[in-house]
C-alpha cells in the first residue's frame, strides 16, 4: 500500500503558494508540544491526528497522548511498527502502517478544533547520498515542511490522513465520517479570506493566516538559530578528531617501520585517503639540491602519475619560499598566482608547464623538517574542477604531520647507523679474534722455531757444520715469514689512518709489472711456482698510467703472491691488461688454483680474512695482503674486485689504475 507521494507534496500541489521552511528535529519537537500542551489547557475536543515515523518515536509521547485521549475521542496516531504497536482502538485509535509507506520518512501533527486550528507538516530531508541521517543517534535530524495555522490547509491535511487511515483500517469508516463532517466543513468566510487572481490564465490564492502565537513563535527562532550553531560547532568538532584521528593514524602507522621508503610510502597513502585529495606525493630532497625523483605518490581517480618524474628545484620559486618560511606553502588558485604566472621562461620545465601538464589547480608545498635540518618534501595537488581555498587549519595539520614524519625519518637513519655501526662492532669484533688466532699462528710458531735452532746451536757445540746451516737457514726463514707480518701490519695500520701520502707519477705500466715478476720469482726462487702468462695485448703500446709506483708494484706483487699461493704448481697463472674505459686501465691477474665462494668473494678483501680458518690452514699468511691491495687501489681512486664460479674453478682478481691524459 505503498504511496508515491507525501503529504506534503500533495498539499504544496494543492497550495502551491505555501513555502515550506527548515526544521530541526528539536524544532519539530517543540512545536509538536507546544501545540499538544494547547490540547491539554483548553476545553475544546479537537480532531487530532498525529503521524510517527517509528514505533520508538511514538512510545516517547505515549503518556501525553493517553492525556489527550481524555480530552477528545477523536485522537488518531499512526507510527510503522517495530515490536508491540498494531491496529488498535483502546484509548485511542492506533493505525500501523507499512515501513515503505511514505509516512515513514514525514512528521505530522494536525489539530481542528471548533475555535483554533494548528496544522504541523514534515518530510525528512534527504542528505547527498540518499539516505537519511540515522534518526536513533543523531538528534539534529532536518526536515522540510510547513506550520500553519490556516483551517483550509489543516483541512486538507487532515482528509489526506483520513483517507490513508479508511484505507489501513476500514473498520474505522464510520467514525471517520462523523469527524469529517464535524470538523472538516467548508471554512467560514470571515476566518479565511481568500482573494482569486486571474494572471495570465493562472489562478493564484493568497490565504491570510491566524497569526501564530508570538511566544511559540519566538521558541522556534530561537531552536532554529540555536541548532544551526550547534551543527556548526560540531562540524568543527567532527573536522578537528577527523584529523586527530588521521594524525594518530598516520604516526603510529609510520612508527611500525625504520624503514625509510616504507615510512614515506605509509604516509602519502594514508594521508592521501584520509583528506581524499587528488594527488598526494613526498620526495627526498636538501635546501641545496638542484632536482629530485618523486618515488612516493598516492592517486585520486584518474589522476596522471607523477611518481619517477625528476622535480626541478633550481630557482623553483615555491621552493625557496618554503624553505624561508620553514612552513607549508599555500596557493588556492595557480591560475592567477604571480610566482606561477611569472615563472622563469628560459628553464626547461617552467611552474606553469607543471601546472598545466599536471592538472594542478590547487596547490600545497610543506616541508619535511627535523630540527631545521629539510629531508623531503610533501605536496598536495587539487586538481579541480574548481580550486579550493585552503584553511590554516589546513596548513597547521600538515604541519604537523610532516614533523611526524620528519621525526620517524630521523629515527630510521638512527636505527640504521645503529644496525652500521653493529655490523662495525661486529668485523671488529671478527678482526679482534683473527688477530688473536694469526697473531698465535704466525708470530708463536716462526718464535718457536727459532728458539728451538739457536737452543740447539747452543746446547750442541760439537753439531756438524751442515746441520748448523740447517738450524741458521730455519731460524732466518722464520724471521723473514715474522718481518714479514710485522710489515704488513705497519703497511695496512698507516693505509687506513690516512697517514700515506701517495707520490702519484706519469709510470709504464710494463714496467711496474716486470719488477713485480722479479719479486715474485726471487720470493720463489726455491720452490716451483705455476707457469706465468701475459696476454699479446702486453707488447703492443699502453698509454701511461698515473699513480704511486712503488704502491702500484707493491698490489701486483701480492696479487701474483697470492694467485702462486693457492695454485698448483701444474696450473696457470694469466695477466692481462685491457682499456675498457678512456680515463682507467684494468689489470686482470687469473689463475686456475682451488677459486672461490660467490657469497665470499667480497669479504675475502676484509681484514685477517681467512678462507680456511686461522687455526686450520694449509697455507700461510696474515690475511692482510688483499685488505692492503684494497686500501691502494681505492687511494688513486681505482676499484678492486674478484671474480669466481666457485670452488675448483680458479679466481679472476681485477683492478683498475687510472690513465695519465695529455
Amino acid at each position: 500500500m505503498s504511496r508515491s507521494k507525501s503529504v506534503l507534496a500533495k498539499l504544496l500541489q494543492i497550495f502551491p503558494q505555501l513555502q515550506p521552511q527548515m526544521y530541526f528535529k528539536a524544532s519539530l519537537t517543540a512545536l509538536s508540544h507546544a501545540m499538544e500542551d494547547q490540547i491539554l489547557a483548553g476545553k475544546e475536543k479537537p480532531l487530532v491526528i498525529a503521524s510517527f515515523q517509528r514505533e520508538r518515536f511514538y512510545r516517547q509521547e505515549a503518556q501525553r497522548y493517553r492525556r489527550i485521549a481524555n480530552k477528545t475521542d477523536q485522537v488518531y496516531v499512526l507510527a510503522a511498527p517495530e515490536n508491540e504497536f498494531k491496529n488498535s482502538s483502546q484509548n485511542y485509535e492506533t493505525i500501523a502502517f507499512q515501513s515503505t509507506e511514505t509516512l515513514s520518512k514525514e512528521w505530522h501533527l494536525i489539530v481542528i478544533g471548533m475555535g483554533y486550528v494548528s496544522c504541523l507538516v514534515c518530510q525528512e530531508k534527504v542528505i547527498l547520498n540518499n539516505q537519511t541521517i540515522n534518526p536513533v543517534i543523531d538528534n539534529n535530524r532536518r526536515f522540510e515542511g510547513i506550520w500553519t495555522f490556516d483551517r483550509r490547509v489543516a483541512q486538507h491535511a487532515a482528509d489526506i490522513l483520513l483517507n490513508i487511515i479508511v484505507d489501513y483500517c476500514p473498520e474505522l469508516k464510520n467514525k471517520i465520517e462523523q469527524a469529517r463532517q464535524k470538523y472538516l466543513p467548508p471554512p467560514v468566510l470571515n476566518q479565511i479570506i481568500i482573494e482569486q487572481k486571474d494572471i495570465k490564465n493562472n489562478t493564484a490564492w493568497k490565504i491570510e493566516n491566524a497569526n501564530p502565537d508570538p511566544f511559540v513563535q519566538r521558541l522556534v527562532t530561537y531552536l532554529q538559530a540555536g541548532h544551526y550553531k550547534l551543527i556548526k560547532a560540531n562540524r568543527s568538532l567532527a573536522a578537528k578528531e577527523h584529523k586527530e584521528r588521521l594524525i594518530n593514524s598516520i604516526t603510529t602507522a609510520i612508527r611500525l617501520s625504520l624503514n625509510s621508503e616504507e615510512i614515506l610510502q605509509t604516509a602519502v597513502q594514508k594521508l592521501g585517503k584520509g583528506l581524499g585529495i587528488c594527488r598526494c606525493l613526498v620526495y627526498r630532497c636538501k635546501e641545496t639540491d638542484d632536482k629530485a625523483t618523486v618515488e612516493h605518490e598516492f592517486l585520486n581517480q584518474d589522476i596522471l602519475s607523477i611518481k619517477e618524474q625528476v622535480w626541478f628545484l633550481y630557482d623553483n620559486p615555491l621552493f625557496q619560499e618554503v624553505i624561508k618560511l620553514q612552513g607549508a606553502l599555500t596557493i588556492d588558485n595557480t591560475t592567477n598566482d604571480p610566482r606561477i604566472i611569472n615563472s622563469r621562461k628560459g628553464k626547461k620545465e617552467t611552474l606553469q608547464t607543471l601546472v598545466k601538464n599536471y592538472s594542478i589547480l590547487s596547490w600545497m608545498l610543506a616541508p619535511i623538517l627535523y630540527r631545521g635540518q629539510l629531508l623531503g618534501m610533501l605536496e598536495l595537488h587539487h586538481c579541480g574542477p574548481r580550486p579550493i581555498s585552503w584553511k590554516e587549519e589546513d596548513v597547521t595539520f600538515i604541519n604537523a604531520i610532516t614533523t611526524q614524519i620528519g621525526v620517524a625519518l630521523i629515527q630510521a637513519e638512527a636505527y640504521a647507523h645503529l644496525q652500521d655501526l653493529n655490523e662495525q662492532l661486529e668485523a671488529l669484533d671478527y678482526t679482534r679474534s683473527n688477530l688473536v688466532a694469526i697473531t698465535g699462528h704466525e708470530l708463536r710458531t716462526p718464535l718457536s722455531t727459532i728458539q728451538v735452532c739457536l737452543e740447539s746451536l747452543t746446547l750442541e757445540p760439537d753439531m756438524s757444520l751442515d746441520l748448523r746451516q740447517v738450524m741458521l737457514n730455519t731460524a732466518l726463514q722464520d724471521a723473514e715469514r715474522m718481518r714479514k707480518l710485522i710489515q704488513d701490519f705497519l703497511i695496512l695500520s698507516r693505509l687506513e689512518s690516512g697517514r700515506v701520502e701517495l707520490n702519484t707519477e706519469v709510470l709504464n705500466l710494463n714496467e711496474c709489472l716486470e719488477l713485480s715478476l722479479s719479486n715474485i720469482k726471487a720470493l720463489y726462487r726455491e720452490k716451483q711456482i705455476p707457469r706465468i702468462e701475459t696476454k699479446s695485448f702486453l707488447n703492443n703500446r699502453l698509454p701511461l698510467v698515473k699513480a704511486d709506483g712503488e704502491w702500484l708494484v707493491e698490489v701486483l706483487a701480492k696479487l701474483l703472491d697470492n694467485a702462486c699461493k693457492f695454485t698448483s704448481k701444474e696450473g696457470k697463472i694469466t695477466i692481462e691488461i685491457n682499456q675498457n674505459s678512456p680515463h682507467y686501465l684494468e689489470v686482470t691477474i687469473a689463475d686456475t688454483g682451488r677459486g672461490i665462494e660467490t657469497k665470499k668473494l667480497e669479504t675475502i678483501f676484509d681484514r685477517f680474512y681467512q678462507e680456511e680458518g686461522a687455526l686450520r690452514r694449509s697455507i700461510g699468511g696474515t690475511g692482510l695482503g688483499l685488505a692492503i691491495c684494497r686500501q691502494i687501489v681505492q687511494g688513486w681512486d681505482g676499484e678492486i674486485w674478484a671474480e669466481s664460479k666457485g670452488k675448483e674453478h680458479g679466481s679472476q682478481f681485477h683492478f683498475t689504475v687510472p690513465i695519465h691524459l695529455t
